[in-house]
């Protein structure tokens, strides 16, 4: 078939003659480096295509600093993974370095586009791109694949494909001394794809990645047709992938200086995000989950048990740092020092039902309840017990006097506790102490410090923010003003 326009981005690479035959059992640890930097790296990636895009949105443009960037941790990612379980290629080192290696085995380049649509940039990376993504999500997966059995109730899991071929190439180059060529057309063809994807997702490019298979070491440059192997060199050797005159060297221009400080600004950008989501989250919760009386509760949830008791305990210490007060508890939401009173309300599941609430000492509610047959809240937002003893108690909870806060009666029972030190244990119980407890309940308290917080909190992401964008701005004004020529 005839052939097509090149993509944008080639691939190229030489599978090296003498791979060794067990290197490849320890490349994992030994590449461990290279994959610490590269989640830094993809941090930045990650940070600098959403700057992108909205400089494409805008102007039409890709900025050319920020292409060379992220084409070098495409790049770099590659090598990475031609070294190791993405191809096992060769035994070369990967260096560390997002420019283009000449002398290293494999090759990859992405053209520079002068222009990109405004409007194709809103759409392409996730909604275009979906056919692409099941493929690739085949193909590398993240480690494994989730299918459902359709008709059944079993789940299917499976290692990714590129991955399972490669240890097939690998375990024939343990046995025989030499890797299957063919195995290795179509690993790196699979890997071909995938780097076309990336580019296309990254916004490299409009050109929609082709849905085929460009098998082997050189880049065919949009051949339709499956390339065959070429002969053997001689002494068994494979010949070289001959050089492309567009291949293009590396982004020079970024500095080992220049990249730090952009994988900073992206690490401080992302945190300074969450900080102003979490800050926003906390006035909205400030503004609008308040009831009447200035509490914020935990919304209402049901608890039932074949017990005569249902207890929870919460223990209350001093900060060493604040010298607040530190609550330790299940479900506890009450943080260190943010509300000095707790309302807990309790409603009996069936009307008229009498029901018992209290909070004491946690050492006289042990007394009381010793051997009675009693479910512990482990989780307050579920049915998470531990049931301890089995007899009934002595006496109804409501004729003890240890109580510090308690409640009974019909309807919904609330009581008020301001916050001690020690431990302190809630009970609920039938206010005549029978069997099978089964109520509505909530917890709520005042957070008077929540605005102030929720301030605090989106101050420090606002300059966290200012200092990341400085740091990401500057490296990449620097580097434009040197760009070379087009990727």
């Amino acid at each position: 078939m005839a052939a097509a326009s090149s993509y944008p981005l080639r691939m190229d690479a030489t599978l090296d003659p003498q791979v060794s035959r067990w290197l490849w059992l320890v490349k994992w640890v030994l590449a461990i480096p290279h994959f610490v930097v590269l989640t830094f790296l993809w941090m930045a990636f990650v940070v600098l295509t959403v700057v992108a895009f909205f400089a494409i949105a805008f102007t039409g443009r890709y900025p050319r600093s920020i292409f060379e960037f992220n084409v070098g941790v495409l790049r770099w990612s590659w090598r990475v993974s031609y070294y190791s379980f993405g191809a096992n290629g060769t035994d070369r080192y990967p260096p560390f370095t997002l420019d283009e290696v000449p002398e290293y085995p494999t090759h990859l380049a992405v053209q520079y586009p002068e222009r990109l649509s405004r409007g194709l940039v809103l759409v392409k990376w996730w909604l275009l791109a979906i056919p692409h993504y099941l493929i690739v999500g085949l193909f590398v997966g993240g480690g494994s694949w989730i299918a459902w059995n359709i008709g059944g109730d079993d789940w299917a899991i499976g290692g990714n494909l590129i991955g399972l071929l490669v240890l097939v190439a690998v375990v024939m180059l343990a046995i025989t001394g030499t890797y299957p060529r063919g195995l290795f057309d179509l690993i790196l063809g699979m890997n071909r794809w995938v780097l076309r994807v990336a580019a296309y997702a990254g916004l490299m490019t409009d050109r929609y990645p082709p849905f085929r298979l460009d098998m082997g070491g050189a880049d065919p440059g949009g051949t339709l047709t499956i390339p065959a192997a070429p002969p053997e060199a001689p002494g068994g050797q494979q010949p070289a992938v001959p050089d492309r005159p567009d291949r293009a060297l590396g982004p020079s221009t970024w500095t080992g200086g220049r990249i730090t400080a952009v994988v900073i600004g992206s690490l401080l950008g992302l945190t300074s995000l969450g900080l102003l989501g979490g800050g926003g989250a906390l006035l909205w919760i400030d503004q609008t989950q308040r009831d009447g009386q200035g509490f914020i509760g935990t919304g209402s949830h049901r608890f039932g048990t074949d017990t005569f008791a249902l207890t929870t305990r919460v223990d209350i210490g001093r900060g060493a740092v604040t010298d607040r007060l530190t609550v330790d508890g299940p479900g506890v939401f009450v943080g260190p020092g943010w509300s000095e009173t707790v309302r807990v309300r309790v409603g009996a599941a069936h009307p008229g039902e009498r029901i018992f609430v209290g909070v004491a000492r946690t050492e006289d509610v042990a007394r009381y309840l010793d051997g009675v047959a009693t479910a512990r809240i482990t989780d307050l937002a579920g049915d998470a017990y531990r049931v301890d003893g089995g007899a009934a108690p002595a006496t109804a909870p409501g004729e003890r006097s240890f109580w510090t806060s308690a409640g009974a009666g019909t309807g919904t029972q609330a009581i008020r506790w301001s916050l001690q030190e020690g431990s302190w244990t809630f009970v609920v119980m039938n206010a005549d102490g029978s069997r099978e407890v089964d109520v509505s309940a909530d917890v709520a308290a005042k957070f008077s410090p929540l605005p102030w917080i929720a301030t605090g909190i989106l101050v420090a992401g606002g300059i966290l923010l200012i200092g990341a964008t400085l740091l990401i701005a500057v490296p990449i004004r620097r580097a434009s003003s040197r760009t070379g020529g087009a990727r």
